[in-house]
């Protein structure tokens, strides 16, 4: 791993907006590592660019220093003013040789994200070392980095707790919920149609259901987001008149007073003496303290869904130590696979180097000889040279891992 280097640029430096600028659009992402590649003698690269980090993984055998950092980022040519390039340049993060594999691991692995053990980052990065390998920009190194990549994310979200309990409130929202055993077939009403609730919609769509009623103050929100569900949108002026029923509410809206008063909530009824749920996802609270108190129902709300994911967040924060274990033995483990791999790829000649002297044996050597066997001997003799090619390619490759493992 002595060439391995990677640059960073993270939120636990950079403001995010900021860091923005530094994401590549597909369409340039070519042109741009092969200009760095080609100027910055780079023999492998790859680009992770999310939300939250800008890293760009790489072999080379120079000081990756500031001086190397400036020329990097202008050959990258971003069209920075001068003010980021200096920002980005005193706050990024290098790592190299051992350190640089052991970063890698750790935010594929989810523990050096925003939210600790959400397995999305290692997707996004199976995704650009793809895509870049496709290009051409990694080769044979690169791609034993990221099996090994992909082979510790799975060993730690398997064998961890660290991505078992939900942290967002949408995604604990949608666990209630679920915990409620709900029918495919319920009555949906969304009051509300901004990002919490088309995030929650989109769990419930996944998981089927498909009676959606949505309501919000500006129609035209209502009618995107009832149009992406199937449903049917309405003004949040009609909520008091609704008569179809309902078996779950679900609101979250900017409002500084309750939408679902006790007098709505009675009208939305019409009778039904039914046990409800509303998931009440506003903050303030969208429902009335009363509804809750005089009607009987399941009440889902934020505050406690809070409470929930600060002690799901801490107990990830717990398996940090059983990661790091993985890591740490994975990291072992593969210093030995690279060696393997060194004497592979230097013995890679010994197969056809055998072929070779076979076939200078039985063509030139003792071509006379063999033309005076009679058809059944030299079968035989083809079957022992054909025996003893294995051997002598197969004993050295052997031999050379044996002492590699001793050596070890």
């Amino acid at each position: 791993m002595e060439y391995l280097k990677i640059i960073a640029f993270t939120h636990q430096q950079i403001d995010l907006k900021a860091l923005g600028k530094l994401v590549i659009c597909e369409q340039t992402l070519d042109d741009r590592l092969r200009n760095i590649q080609s100027e910055l003698n780079i023999k492998e690269i790859f680009y992770v660019g999310t939300c939250n980090r800008v890293e760009f993984i790489f072999t080379s055998a120079d000081e990756v220093n500031k001086a190397f950092i400036n020329r990097f980022l202008h050959v990258l040519d971003m069209g920075l003013p001068e003010e980021y390039m200096e920002q980005f340049i005193e706050n990024v993060s290098v790592f190299e040789k051992v350190e640089a594999f052991n970063h890698l691991l750790r935010i594929s692995c989810s523990l050096e994200s925003l939210v600790v053990g959400e397995k999305e980052i290692l997707a996004q990065i199976r995704k650009a070392y793809e895509a870049c390998r496709v290009a051409g920009f990694t080769g044979d190194y690169m791609r034993m980095i990221m099996n090994r990549v992909v082979k510790t994310a799975k060993e730690v979200y398997t064998n961890t707790n660290i991505s078992k309990n939900p942290v967002s409130i949408v995604s604990l929202a949608y666990r209630k919920l679920r915990e409620l055993n709900m029918c495919g077939n319920s009555r949906l009403l969304i009051i509300g149609a901004g990002e919490t609730n088309k995030n929650i919609a989109q769990y419930l769509k996944k998981h089927k259901y498909s009676n959606f009623s949505i309501f919000n103050r500006t129609i035209e929100k209502a009618e995107v987001l009832a149009k992406d569900l199937n449903g049917t949108a309405y003004p949040l002026s009609a909520l008091a008149d609704y008569d179809q029923g309902f078996d779950v509410i679900i609101t979250c809206t900017g409002a500084t007073e309750p939408i679902i008063t006790e007098e709505i909530y009675a009208k939305l009824l019409k009778g039904d003496t039914c046990k409800k749920v509303i998931v009440d996802l506003a903050i303030p609270n969208d429902t009335a303290p009363s509804v809750v108190k005089n009607f009987p129902l399941h009440y889902i709300e934020v505050e406690t869904l809070k409470e929930v994911a600060r002690k799901n967040i801490q107990e990830r924060y717990d398996e940090l130590v059983n990661a790091e274990h993985i890591i740490d033995e994975n990291i072992k483990d593969f210093e030995s696979v690279l060696r393997q791999r060194k004497i592979e790829i230097a013995m890679s000649d010994v197969p056809q180097k055998i072929k070779d002297i076979k076939h200078k044996a039985i063509n030139a050597v003792f071509a006379d000889e063999i033309n005076m066997m009679d058809d059944n001997s030299r079968a035989v003799l083809e079957r022992v040279m054909d025996y003893m090619e294995k051997k002598c390619i197969t004993i050295p490759m052997v031999m050379a891992k044996e002492i590699l493992v001793k050596n070890s």
